[in-house]
């Protein structure tokens, strides 16, 4: 029992001194693999390319020279393969399509929404007080009334105004909404 105790010990002590010995050697190569980096960094890179770039030889006829001078005839250039006919027609149907449209998809400022008319009037009111370049416009969607304030195409454009209305209101919030086209 005394030799298989012993057996054990011994093994553990070497199967341990393994272990450090193999952390101390990997420890050793973070620690110059890191520093080979940062020796790296301070040398400029520089590599010469220009035995690998392949190289054109121009023909006689195509030569250039510096005193020739090139005319270019837009008349004599005839095109070949054009698209302009399909292309009109998908132009001319974007045309009509834009011209029977009579709403666009934009956002308002909704500065009060509730049940209660009087206080969707005084909120109307305090509005026009406070800000008087913007317009309020009262809407009654059953069952709610709702003021909102101007017309815009992009978040960001109502920023500004929503900003400004927030210090005034608490509760405005920019609305998705269906813009009238005139």
């Amino acid at each position: 029992m005394k030799k298989n105790l012993k057996f054990r010990i011994q093994n553990l002590e070497s199967t341990t001194h393994g272990l450090f010995t193999f952390s101390i050697l990997n420890f050793t190569c973070c620690l110059l693999l890191s520093f080979s980096g940062f020796a790296q960094k301070n040398k400029p890179y520089h590599e010469d390319l220009s035995k690998l770039r392949p190289k054109i030889e121009l023909q006689e006829d195509t030569k250039i020279k510096k005193d020739t001078i090139i005319e270019k005839n837009p008349e004599s250039i005839t095109p070949t393969k054009t698209v302009n006919t399909k292309v009109d027609a998908i132009l001319d149907s974007l045309d009509l399509f834009n011209l029977m449209r009579k709403y666009i998809d934009g956002y308002t400022i909704q500065i009060y929404s509730g049940q209660k008319r009087e206080e969707a009037m005084n909120s109307k009111k305090k509005m026009q007080d406070e800000v008087p370049e913007l317009i309020a416009n009262l809407q009654y969607l059953q069952p709610k009334f709702r003021v909102t304030v101007g017309k815009y195409f992009s978040k960001l454009e109502a920023q500004k105004d929503l900003l400004t209305l927030r210090r005034k209101f608490s509760t405005a919030i920019l609305v998705p909404e269906k813009i009238l086209i005139k």
